[in-house]
Formats: C-alpha cells, structure tokens, sequence
C-alpha cells in the first residue's frame, strides 16, 4: 500500500468519527514495502514528519513531500541512490493523532454538541439552561400573578356561572287598609300546577285526568293536550294560583312531567268589599284596574336575588341557596274607606237594588270638612238577574244627567250674586213651552202638576220646581250658570284621578243651543259623576268651601314609616251665610218636601231629591210608558253642625209607581244607612231637639 492508499485510509476513518458511524472493521498495521531495488540498501530511518506534512492536521489532505536524506559516510565513488516515498505504520499516524487530550475533548465536543455549543464546555450548557428556566419560571409566575390579581374577576365570575344559577327572589306587594288599619286587599301564597311536557308518557290521558281533577273545559284540555305533545317545550302551566286541597289532590295522582309551585296571589279578606275601588292584580300580581293599578309602582316591591348551587346535571343542590339581594317589600296603602261603613253601603244598596228590581246603583259617604271617602259602592244585576257589587267603579268611571240635585247649585248661584233671597218670590206655571216654533221647541212641566203660582225661592227648593228654578237661573244667565257649575266641580276630573274617571260632559256656555241654556239649570243637558255630585253639594255641608275628594289618607314603607297624604285642596264657592241659607231650606225638603223619606228621629238632616230622565238613544221616554230614571238623593248630617255628607243612586228603578223618584227610591237606603255611619264614627246629634218638627 502507498502512502496516498494510507492517508486515504485514514481520511475514511475520520469521516465515519464525525458522523458517529461506528466501524467494525479492524484497521490493522500496514507496513511499509521498500521501493529500494535489488541489492541497494534500505533507506534509512526518518525523523518525525515536518508540521505541514502531517497527515492528521485539521482535514489537511496535502501529500507528504520527500525529505531529504542526511548525508551518508560513504565514499563519492558510490552513486546517490534513487529518493523513496516515506512510510510510516497506521498505528502511529493514530496513536499521533490522539496523543492530544485537548484535541480528543474538542472531537468529543463535535460527535456530540451540535449547534450553536458545539465547540462549548460543561459551564456553558449549564449557564444556557439556567436562563431558559429562569425565563420560563419567570413567565409561569408572572402568569399566576395576573390571575391572582388583574385576571382574576373574569375567572370568578365564569367558574360561579358554571356551579350556580341566579333565580329572582319575589318582593311581597304591599298590603291595603282601610282608615282602622284593617286590611282590604293582600297577597297570600297559592300553588301553582305545571308540566314538563318532555317528561309526559301520554299527554291526551294525563290532560284528561287533569282536566277532571280541576274541572278545566273541553278547550283548555284539548289547548293542555296539545301542549303537553310538544317535546321541544319543557315547561306549561295547568292552573295558577289555585287553593291549597285541590293542588294536593293533584299532585297525589302522581303524574309524570306534573309539578308544582308556590306563588302569591291578590285575595280581598272581606270578599267583595270595595272591589270597585280597590280594582285586581293579574295572575303576575300586576295592577290591571282600581287603585292597584293607580298605585302599582308605590305597591310593587323590588325584587331580590336567591343564588342556588347545582350539580353538573342542573339539578339544584337542597340548602345551597343563599340570599344575595333581599328582596323588598312594596309600600302599604292606607284608604280613606272604613270598612264597616263600606259593608253597610253595599249591604243596603243590594237590599235597595233587588228588592226594586232596578238596573243597579251607586253610592258614596263622604266626610264633610276633608273630603275624604268614607264608602264608595257600585252594584248591578247580572243577565241571570242576580245582583252583585260591581268591580267598576261607576261612581267615578260613568256619569248621568242629575236631574233635579243640580238645582242645589242654581240656587245657590243666584243667592251668591244677590238677585233673590230665600223669600223671593216667583210666578211659577205648570208648564212652559221654550223656542216655539224652532228646532229647539221643547216643553217644561213641573213633576208635581199646578196651575200657576206664586213660589218663593224656599218653596222651589222644597217642591223641586223645575219652571222655578229655571226664573232663577235666567236671572243669573248662561255664563254666571256654568261659572258655578264649573265653581261646584262639574265638567272636570275629580282629585282622585281614578282609572278612567271621566270628567262628564259640560259644554262651554258659548255653545249651549235652545233649551240648554235653561234646562242646565235643573239637571239636564249636562253630564255628571257621582263623586262630582257629592262634592258639590258637600260645598253647602262646608259653610260654602269645596273640597276635594280623596280616597288615600296615607302611605307605610317598608320600613315601617308612615307617610300622609296632604289635605285635599279647597277653595270658596258661595259666602258661609248662603251656604247656612241653603243649608235650612235642605232641611225643609227633607221634613217637608220630597226628601221625607230620608228623615232621621232625632237627628236633623239637609237634602236634596233628584229624578233625571235618561235619555235612549238621543230621546227621552215618556212617563208611564217607556222612560228611564235615574234617581238620586244627596243629604248631610247632623245638619247644624254637618260630620258627613252622602249620595246615593238609583239606575232604572221601575217606571209606572211612586217608587221611580229619588226621594222614593233613593231616600230610604240614606235613612237605613245613617244609624250604621253615625255609631262607626262616633257622631253625636248636637242638640236634644234634632229632627223635624212633630206635624
């Protein structure tokens, strides 16, 4: 083998080193063959190979260049002999190579450190990885440092969304009282049937049982049916709000899908007492009408907020709610109304009402000097001819002409502006025919048929004269007539602003046409509420001041405060002498005229009869054979010193007898009610000799 064959060799070694490809071929010695011919002398041995000959420098694949031989101790004569490539044996070449440790750790470095440390020591690595942890620990702590602090609300927040469920904790609403403290209107928890139509095994079987069970009509079991068929809905209602025993009868049948909750409901202690004014909730417990709905936000509470645990299949988990908004409670209303009052008012207008055989009636008691509403009732008949207290209140919602109660403010007008007094005198026919010969044509009778005669003021009042009082109302004229109409509360909403009140019809008297501007004068032409009614004669009970009704005396919060309501306003109508004028010759209608029926034993009482005709379909029918009345008595008592004044009315009381005039048919409910409002308020008659004079 040549010395290029070697350092080839070699070469091929050190390449398999680099690539870490082990080797098993066993590289053994070669040893040199001499070039020198026969009979020539061995070359001599060398010294070490020169540094740029090397066969193992750093890859360097250079030939070795001849060396030159050191001079040989021979004689001249002798020729030079032929120069001989060198040779040495493989096993020194490597054992050379290697002899370095600093050059086997630098080869240990490049088999196994490759990159960036290939040529780096122990420390190097070391410190590298140092850093690298250092940052990735820095980085892990900072992270949980975020969501410990900055990061950590969201977290929170979503991991108590995925455990827990936020349900509306329902506020209570407040309670309503009548002026005692008793209670008038409440919430009282019901039960309230419902399925889960998803759980239902036969829908068509399970609807007919419940429609069985809670005597539900055909339709609503046929709707339930239908409902509990869809499997896409989990949730229907079945009945709400339904008394205790009869949601234990149903849920003792056990059937699949059906359940139940509590809930409030709007109940009335005293049945139907003032319903009319108290009006009714919905099922949600959400004014609808009445003084629920008026008050709706002052009674409705705030609702709070119950946080309930559950498992990971959504079932709630039993004591895990916590309260985390308490719920508040509505405002408590306090009424005006006194609930014995109120019961006895709608007991005698039943009694009235039926035993009449009438359409229905009102009635209101007022409290003369504050305005306040002590009763206030509406009853009606139903199409089965049963009669019942009515859950409109149509003392305030439905207004009639008066008839002849207007004339309290006729006379009390002329009486202000001095052009009569209580002895004036008029002549009065029987009848009298206004705008002959015009579209307006129309004839005025008096009820009480008379040839003509001379009346005083006091005489008109008593009797009721309409032709009267209309020569009083001329006096006055068509403009001072409304200003007092208007002066007494008639053709405006009351104060009470009661849903849906209506303020009555009371045209301008710039637009009063014919006989308007005369029949305005005693009750016709004109349209008015009960409430208006009362007040306005409740302005002769109070010395000559109106004021205004109201039917809250207060409110209680929540804390337990109690708050008033302010005074009903008032202002002057008549001076306190006309008031106390009309005041005696009210009384005398009642002991003399057509308020007798109204009489009191031992109490002195001030009144007024009204008979109105209504009018059908823009007509009025004629006495006896097909009119309509709505008749109508207002009075206050004690009359020297006036506590309370009240109306009562009549709707179509029957025509053809005595009993269709409001001093027939109105007038006696006054008298049974007075006893009953005189003991519940302590009243007193002021003197010993009270009442009318024995005749």
């Amino acid at each position: 083998m040549t010395v290029r064959e070697l350092e080839r060799e070699l070469e091929r070694q050190r390449a398999l080193a680099r690539r870490h490809v082990p080797t098993t071929e066993k590289i053994t010695p070669i040893r040199a063959r001499s070039t020198a011919r026969a009979g020539t002398a061995p070359a001599p041995a060398r010294g070490p190979v020169p540094r740029g000959g090397r066969a193992h420098g750093r890859g360097d694949r250079r030939e070795l260049a001849p060396q030159k031989s050191r001079p040989q101790s021979r004689p001249a004569k002798h020729p030079k002999p032929a120069k001989q490539p060198r040779t040495r044996p493989l096993a020194r070449i490597e054992k050379r190579q290697y002899q370095s440790k600093a050059m086997q750790q630098r080869a240990r470095a490049r088999r196994h450190v490759p990159g960036v440390f290939r040529a780096g020591t122990t420390r190097t690595r070391l410190l590298a990885f140092l850093i690298v942890a250092v940052v990735v620990f820095g980085a892990i702590l900072f992270r949980i440092t975020m969501l410990q602090t900055a990061d950590a609300q969201s977290y929170i927040v979503a991991g108590t969304a995925q455990r827990t469920e936020k349900n509306a904790l329902p506020a209570s609403r407040g309670v309503i009282f009548d002026r005692n403290g008793d209670e008038l209107a409440l919430s009282v928890p019901a039960t309230t049937i419902f399925v889960d139509p998803r759980l239902v095994l036969d829908p068509v079987s399970t609807a007919a049982v419940l429609a069985s069970t809670l005597q539900l009509s055909p339709a609503k079991q046929q709707a339930l049916a239908l409902a509990m068929s869809d499997k896409t809905k989990h949730f229907a209602y079945v009945a709400r709000q339904i008394d205790e025993a009869t949601a234990n009868t149903v849920m003792a049948l056990k059937l699949s899908g059906v359940s139940s909750y509590t809930e409030d409901t709007r109940v009335i202690p005293g049945g139907d007492l003032a319903r009319g004014v108290i009006g009714k909730t919905d099922t949600d417990g959400v004014g609808t009408a009445g003084l629920e709905l008026q008050y709706n936000e002052l009674l409705t509470g705030t609702n709070g907020e119950l946080v309930q645990e559950h498992d990971t299949k959504g079932n709630a988990i039993p004591g895990s709610g916590t309260v985390s908004v308490p719920a508040v409670p509505g405002d408590d209303l306090v009424l005006t109304i006194d609930r014995s009052i109120q019961f006895g008012l709608e007991q005698s207008m039943l009694q009235r009402v039926s035993s009449l055989a009438a359409k229905g009636g009102t009635a209101i008691v007022m409290e003369t000097g504050t305005g306040n509403i002590l009763a206030m009732a509406s009853v009606e008949r139903h199409d089965d001819g049963t009669y019942h207290v009515s859950s409109a209140n149509l003392g305030a919602v439905a207004c009639q002409e008066p008839g002849s109660v207007a004339k309290v403010i006729t006379t009390s007008g002329a009486l202000n502006d001095n052009w009569i007094t209580p002895d004036t005198t008029f002549e009065v026919p029987g009848y009298r025919i206004y705008d002959k010969g015009t579209q307006w044509e129309h004839t005025i009778r008096d009820a009480e048929p008379h040839n003509t005669e001379t009346m005083t003021v006091r005489d008109i009042l008593v009797h009721s004269s309409n032709l009267g009082t209309v020569a009083e109302s001329e006096l006055l004229g068509s403009r001072r007539q409304y200003d007092y109409m208007t002066a007494f509360g008639l053709g405006q909403k009351s104060a009470l602003n009661f849903p849906s009140e209506t303020a009555g019809q009371l045209k301008p008297w710039e637009k009063w046409q014919g006989t308007e501007n005369v029949t305005m004068a005693y009750g016709y032409g004109f349209c008015a509420t009960a409430v208006q009614l009362v007040s306005a004669v409740n302005v002769i009970a109070n010395n000559g001041v109106y004021v205004a009704p109201r039917l809250v005396q207060g409110t209680i919060g929540s804390d337990g405060k109690v708050v008033d309501s302010a005074p009903s306003a008032t202002h002057t109508v008549v001076r306190p002498e006309v008031a106390q004028e009309m005041n005696t010759m009210m009384q005398a209608v009642v002991c003399e005229g057509t308020g007798e029926q109204a009489q009191i034993d031992g109490l002195s009482v001030a009144g007024k009869t009204g008979t109105g005709v209504k009018a059908v379909d823009g007509k009025y029918g004629k006495q006896g054979v097909d009119a309509k009345y709505y008749s109508s008595f207002v009075g206050f008592f004690p009359a020297e010193k006036p506590a309370v004044t009240t109306l009562i009315s009549i709707d179509e009381p029957p025509d053809g007898d005595l009993n269709h005039f409001g001093g027939t048919a109105a007038a006696p409910v006054f008298q049974s009610l007075v006893p009953t409002v005189m003991h519940q308020l302590g009243v007193q008659p002021p003197t010993d000799t009270g009442g009318c004079p024995p005749t």
